[in-house]
């Protein structure tokens, strides 16, 4: 049975987010609040998290992870990227936007694209995650939580915790959330190409 955290959008409990990330640390999964949707969320390293995010959206070794950032001080550890893209993802960030780019050794294989070698970043504008990150102490492995078979992701907390009581750990609530995925840019040639559109103004990248 999950546990629901029922937080402030602007300023969340402390004791709240401590509670949050010592469940993440414990191996748990996690049903969060974004500046675009919501998102499932675990430790990077966890294995058992990610099969369980694979097993909940029906996922194959195909789909791009992301690594939810504080900033890109951080970032920059787990991906490489160039002057040029750096300025482009600068200018729009922090924000609704994934941006997939050739990972660094920091990240491990697992959440990798097969083929590709890169993976999701992005840094949200969003306080609820920002407390969690800085809690934290590193990204967050993280999938929009949207369900198979349904064309829209899941955006209230406790309908949530109903559908999902059995198969994540916790829940935060923190009103209000967006209803669209975050747009998605792939910059692992060097040159930008939308792949998903989203929450992000996409046209800056088209």
């Amino acid at each position: 049975m999950a546990r629901f955290f029922d937080v402030h959008p602007h300023d969340p409990q402390p004791r709240a987010i401590a509670q949050a990330v010592k469940i993440i640390r414990d191996g748990g999964l996690i049903a969060y609040p974004t500046d675009s949707c919501y998102a499932l969320g675990a430790q990077m390293g966890n294995r058992e998290a990610l099969d369980r995010i694979r097993s909940i959206r029906h996922l194959d070794d195909k789909h791009h992870f992301t690594l939810v950032c504080r900033d890109f001080a951080q970032l920059g550890q787990f991906v490489n990227i160039g002057n040029d893209v750096f300025r482009s993802i600068k200018a729009v960030t922090p924000g609704s936007y994934t941006f997939i780019l050739p990972a660094t050794r920091e990240v491990p294989k697992r959440l990798l694209h097969p083929k590709k070698k890169t993976v999701g970043v992005r840094i949200p504008d969003n306080r609820v995650v920002q407390a969690l990150l800085a809690e934290l102490g590193e990204p967050l492995l993280s999938s929009t939580l949207l369900l198979p078979d349904e064309e829209d992701p899941l955006t209230v907390g406790w309908e949530i915790k109903e559908r999902l009581d059995n198969q994540v750990d916790a829940v935060i609530d923190a009103g209000d959330c967006g209803a669209e995925p975050t747009t998605v840019v792939d910059f692992s040639s060097g040159v930008a190409e939308v792949v998903r559109h989203g929450m992000g103004d996409p046209s800056r990248f088209e």
